[in-house]
Protein backbone atom coordinates (compact mmCIF):
# COMPACT_ATOMS: atom_id res chain seq x y z
CA UNK A 1 0.00 0.00 0.00
CA UNK A 2 2.87 2.33 0.84
CA UNK A 3 4.41 1.67 -2.58
CA UNK A 4 1.23 2.81 -4.34
CA UNK A 5 1.10 5.91 -2.15
CA UNK A 6 4.68 6.85 -3.03
CA UNK A 7 4.08 6.26 -6.73
CA UNK A 8 1.04 8.52 -6.66
CA UNK A 9 3.03 11.21 -4.86
CA UNK A 10 5.49 11.17 -7.74
CA UNK A 11 2.76 11.14 -10.40
CA UNK A 12 0.99 14.44 -9.83
CA UNK A 13 1.17 14.82 -13.62
CA UNK A 14 -1.73 12.35 -14.01
CA UNK A 15 -5.31 13.47 -14.72
CA UNK A 16 -7.89 10.68 -14.69
CA UNK A 17 -11.61 10.23 -15.30
CA UNK A 18 -13.62 10.97 -18.44
CA UNK A 19 -14.73 14.50 -17.62
CA UNK A 20 -11.37 15.73 -16.27
CA UNK A 21 -9.47 14.31 -19.26
CA UNK A 22 -12.01 15.69 -21.74
CA UNK A 23 -11.84 19.16 -20.16
CA UNK A 24 -8.03 19.12 -20.10
CA UNK A 25 -7.97 18.38 -23.83
CA UNK A 26 -10.65 20.98 -24.61
CA UNK A 27 -8.90 23.71 -22.62
CA UNK A 28 -5.71 23.35 -24.64
CA UNK A 29 -3.61 22.24 -21.69
CA UNK A 30 -0.26 20.73 -22.64
CA UNK A 31 -0.83 16.95 -22.63
CA UNK A 32 1.91 14.46 -23.37
CA UNK A 33 -0.31 11.41 -23.89
CA UNK A 34 -3.73 9.89 -23.21
CA UNK A 35 -3.80 6.44 -21.61
CA UNK A 36 -6.74 4.11 -22.28
CA UNK A 37 -7.39 0.77 -20.60
CA UNK A 38 -7.27 -2.09 -23.12
CA UNK A 39 -10.74 -3.18 -24.19
CA UNK A 40 -12.31 0.10 -23.11
CA UNK A 41 -12.20 2.14 -26.32
CA UNK A 42 -15.94 2.62 -26.74
CA UNK A 43 -18.84 4.80 -25.60
CA UNK A 44 -17.93 8.23 -24.22
CA UNK A 45 -14.22 7.40 -24.44
CA UNK A 46 -14.47 7.30 -28.26
CA UNK A 47 -15.36 10.99 -28.34
CA UNK A 48 -12.51 11.89 -25.98
CA UNK A 49 -10.02 10.02 -28.15
CA UNK A 50 -11.32 11.80 -31.26
CA UNK A 51 -10.59 15.15 -29.58
CA UNK A 52 -7.12 13.92 -28.64
CA UNK A 53 -6.38 12.87 -32.22
CA UNK A 54 -7.54 16.26 -33.53
CA UNK A 55 -4.92 17.89 -31.30
CA UNK A 56 -2.29 15.30 -32.28
CA UNK A 57 -2.00 13.96 -28.73
CA UNK A 58 -0.40 10.54 -28.47
CA UNK A 59 -2.80 7.74 -27.40
CA UNK A 60 -1.58 4.61 -25.62
CA UNK A 61 -3.48 1.46 -24.73
CA UNK A 62 -2.36 0.13 -21.34
CA UNK A 63 -3.20 -2.81 -19.11
CA UNK A 64 -6.11 -1.94 -16.77
CA UNK A 65 -4.04 -2.96 -13.73
CA UNK A 66 -1.27 -0.59 -14.75
CA UNK A 67 -3.79 2.22 -15.15
CA UNK A 68 -5.20 1.42 -11.69
CA UNK A 69 -1.72 1.67 -10.24
CA UNK A 70 -0.82 4.91 -12.04
CA UNK A 71 -4.04 6.50 -10.78
CA UNK A 72 -3.45 5.19 -7.23
CA UNK A 73 -6.64 3.11 -7.62
CA UNK A 74 -8.76 6.22 -8.12
CA UNK A 75 -11.90 6.11 -10.27
CA UNK A 76 -10.33 6.60 -13.68
CA UNK A 77 -13.25 5.21 -15.77
CA UNK A 78 -10.75 3.62 -18.16
CA UNK A 79 -8.93 6.77 -19.19
CA UNK A 80 -6.18 9.09 -17.94
CA UNK A 81 -3.90 11.78 -19.33
CA UNK A 82 -0.23 12.46 -18.66
CA UNK A 83 0.25 16.21 -18.48
CA UNK A 84 3.28 17.63 -20.31
CA UNK A 85 5.50 20.00 -18.35
CA UNK A 86 5.32 22.49 -21.25
CA UNK A 87 4.11 22.76 -24.84
CA UNK A 88 5.93 21.02 -27.65
CA UNK A 89 7.24 23.41 -30.29
CA UNK A 90 7.57 23.28 -34.10
CA UNK A 91 10.77 22.85 -36.11
CA UNK A 92 10.42 26.41 -37.37
CA UNK A 93 10.68 27.63 -33.76
CA UNK A 94 14.21 26.21 -33.53
CA UNK A 95 15.35 27.97 -36.70
CA UNK A 96 13.62 31.18 -35.59
CA UNK A 97 15.54 31.11 -32.30
CA UNK A 98 18.86 30.62 -34.14
CA UNK A 99 18.02 33.53 -36.45
CA UNK A 100 17.01 35.71 -33.50
CA UNK A 101 20.41 35.08 -31.90
CA UNK A 102 22.24 35.61 -35.19
CA UNK A 103 23.76 32.13 -35.00
CA UNK A 104 24.01 29.07 -37.23
CA UNK A 105 21.47 26.43 -36.06
CA UNK A 106 22.69 24.05 -33.35
CA UNK A 107 20.21 21.19 -32.87
CA UNK A 108 20.19 18.09 -30.68
CA UNK A 109 18.36 15.09 -32.18
CA UNK A 110 17.57 12.18 -29.85
CA UNK A 111 16.95 8.77 -31.40
CA UNK A 112 14.78 6.92 -28.86
CA UNK A 113 16.25 8.13 -25.57
CA UNK A 114 14.01 6.27 -23.10
CA UNK A 115 15.17 7.37 -19.65
CA UNK A 116 13.43 10.61 -18.58
CA UNK A 117 16.45 11.48 -16.42
CA UNK A 118 18.69 11.31 -19.48
CA UNK A 119 16.26 13.44 -21.49
CA UNK A 120 16.04 16.03 -18.72
CA UNK A 121 19.82 16.16 -18.33
CA UNK A 122 20.33 16.54 -22.09
CA UNK A 123 17.82 19.39 -22.30
CA UNK A 124 19.59 21.10 -19.39
CA UNK A 125 23.00 20.78 -21.08
CA UNK A 126 21.52 21.87 -24.41
CA UNK A 127 20.37 25.12 -22.82
CA UNK A 128 23.71 25.69 -21.09
CA UNK A 129 25.77 24.97 -24.23
CA UNK A 130 23.72 27.29 -26.45
CA UNK A 131 21.76 24.75 -28.51
CA UNK A 132 18.66 26.13 -30.21
CA UNK A 133 16.44 23.08 -29.75
CA UNK A 134 16.00 19.38 -29.04
CA UNK A 135 14.09 16.96 -31.28
CA UNK A 136 12.62 13.66 -30.12
CA UNK A 137 10.54 10.96 -31.85
CA UNK A 138 6.82 10.59 -31.13
CA UNK A 139 7.18 6.93 -30.17
CA UNK A 140 9.63 4.84 -28.15
CA UNK A 141 11.03 7.89 -26.42
CA UNK A 142 10.92 9.67 -23.09
CA UNK A 143 8.79 12.81 -23.34
CA UNK A 144 8.09 16.07 -21.53
CA UNK A 145 6.83 14.67 -18.25
CA UNK A 146 7.18 16.45 -14.93
CA UNK A 147 10.20 14.25 -14.13
CA UNK A 148 11.95 15.52 -17.25
CA UNK A 149 11.09 19.09 -16.33
CA UNK A 150 12.49 18.66 -12.83
CA UNK A 151 15.74 17.06 -14.01
CA UNK A 152 16.17 19.79 -16.64
CA UNK A 153 16.19 22.35 -13.78
CA UNK A 154 13.78 24.55 -15.72
CA UNK A 155 15.64 24.38 -19.05
CA UNK A 156 12.47 23.08 -20.77
CA UNK A 157 11.13 26.63 -20.48
CA UNK A 158 13.95 28.00 -22.65
CA UNK A 159 14.84 25.21 -25.09
CA UNK A 160 12.27 24.38 -27.79
CA UNK A 161 11.51 20.64 -27.76
CA UNK A 162 10.00 19.30 -30.97
CA UNK A 163 8.36 15.90 -31.37
CA UNK A 164 8.37 14.32 -34.86
CA UNK A 165 6.97 11.03 -36.21
CA UNK A 166 10.09 10.01 -38.10
CA UNK A 167 13.71 10.86 -37.28
CA UNK A 168 15.24 9.79 -40.65
CA UNK A 169 12.80 12.06 -42.51
CA UNK A 170 13.57 14.86 -40.06
CA UNK A 171 17.28 14.52 -40.83
CA UNK A 172 16.54 14.85 -44.55
CA UNK A 173 14.67 18.08 -43.79
CA UNK A 174 17.55 19.43 -41.74
CA UNK A 175 20.05 18.67 -44.50
CA UNK A 176 17.83 20.45 -47.01
CA UNK A 177 18.09 23.49 -44.73
CA UNK A 178 21.89 23.33 -44.83
CA UNK A 179 22.47 21.61 -41.49
CA UNK A 180 25.37 19.15 -41.23
CA UNK A 181 24.36 15.99 -39.33
CA UNK A 182 26.76 14.31 -36.90
CA UNK A 183 25.79 10.97 -35.35
CA UNK A 184 27.39 9.76 -32.11
CA UNK A 185 28.55 6.14 -32.13
CA UNK A 186 31.46 4.18 -30.67
CA UNK A 187 32.58 3.20 -34.19
CA UNK A 188 33.16 6.67 -35.58
CA UNK A 189 35.81 9.28 -36.16
CA UNK A 190 37.40 10.92 -33.10
CA UNK A 191 35.24 14.00 -32.52
CA UNK A 192 38.35 16.10 -31.83
CA UNK A 193 39.41 15.67 -35.46
CA UNK A 194 36.07 16.89 -36.85
CA UNK A 195 35.08 20.39 -37.91
CA UNK A 196 31.99 21.02 -35.78
CA UNK A 197 31.49 24.62 -36.81
CA UNK A 198 28.56 25.97 -38.81
CA UNK A 199 25.01 24.62 -38.79
CA UNK A 200 25.10 21.38 -36.79
CA UNK A 201 22.66 18.66 -35.77
CA UNK A 202 24.04 16.25 -33.19
CA UNK A 203 22.32 12.85 -33.08
CA UNK A 204 22.40 10.85 -29.82
CA UNK A 205 21.11 7.30 -29.85
CA UNK A 206 19.23 4.99 -27.49
CA UNK A 207 20.90 4.10 -24.17
CA UNK A 208 21.32 0.46 -25.15
CA UNK A 209 21.11 0.20 -28.92
CA UNK A 210 22.68 3.49 -29.96
CA UNK A 211 21.46 5.18 -33.12
CA UNK A 212 19.31 3.08 -35.46
CA UNK A 213 20.52 1.85 -38.83
CA UNK A 214 18.32 4.17 -40.91
CA UNK A 215 19.26 7.14 -38.75
CA UNK A 216 22.95 6.29 -39.04
CA UNK A 217 22.67 6.15 -42.83
CA UNK A 218 21.27 9.68 -42.86
CA UNK A 219 24.19 11.13 -40.88
CA UNK A 220 26.90 13.01 -42.76
CA UNK A 221 29.59 12.05 -40.23
CA UNK A 222 29.78 9.51 -37.40
CA UNK A 223 31.79 10.75 -34.42
CA UNK A 224 32.97 8.96 -31.31
CA UNK A 225 34.52 9.71 -27.94
CA UNK A 226 37.89 8.04 -27.23
CA UNK A 227 37.59 5.47 -24.45
CA UNK A 228 40.72 5.24 -22.27
CA UNK A 229 39.38 2.90 -19.58
CA UNK A 230 38.07 -0.65 -19.53
CA UNK A 231 34.50 0.34 -20.44
CA UNK A 232 33.55 1.06 -24.04
CA UNK A 233 30.73 3.56 -23.61
CA UNK A 234 29.43 6.50 -21.60
CA UNK A 235 25.97 7.28 -20.26
CA UNK A 236 23.94 8.87 -23.09
CA UNK A 237 23.50 12.22 -21.35
CA UNK A 238 27.20 12.41 -20.44
CA UNK A 239 28.29 11.62 -24.02
CA UNK A 240 25.79 14.17 -25.31
CA UNK A 241 27.20 16.77 -22.90
CA UNK A 242 30.78 16.26 -24.03
CA UNK A 243 29.80 16.55 -27.69
CA UNK A 244 27.53 19.55 -27.14
CA UNK A 245 30.39 21.48 -25.59
CA UNK A 246 32.70 20.36 -28.41
CA UNK A 247 30.23 21.94 -30.83
CA UNK A 248 29.94 25.03 -28.62
CA UNK A 249 33.73 25.38 -28.61
CA UNK A 250 33.81 25.32 -32.42
CA UNK A 251 31.28 28.12 -32.82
Amino acid sequence: MEKVKNERAERDDIIFGRNPVSEAIRSGRAIDSVLVAKGNMSGAITGILAKAREKKIRIKEVDPKKLDFMCAHGTHQGIAAVVAVCEYKELDDIFALAEERGEAPFIIVLDEIEDPHNLGAIIRTAECSGAHGVIIPSRRSASLTFTVGKVSAGAVEYVPVVRVPNIPSLLDTLKEKGVWVYGADMNGEDYRKCDLSGAVALVIGNEGKGIGRLVREKCDVIVSLPMKGKLNSLNASVAAGVLMYAVAGSR
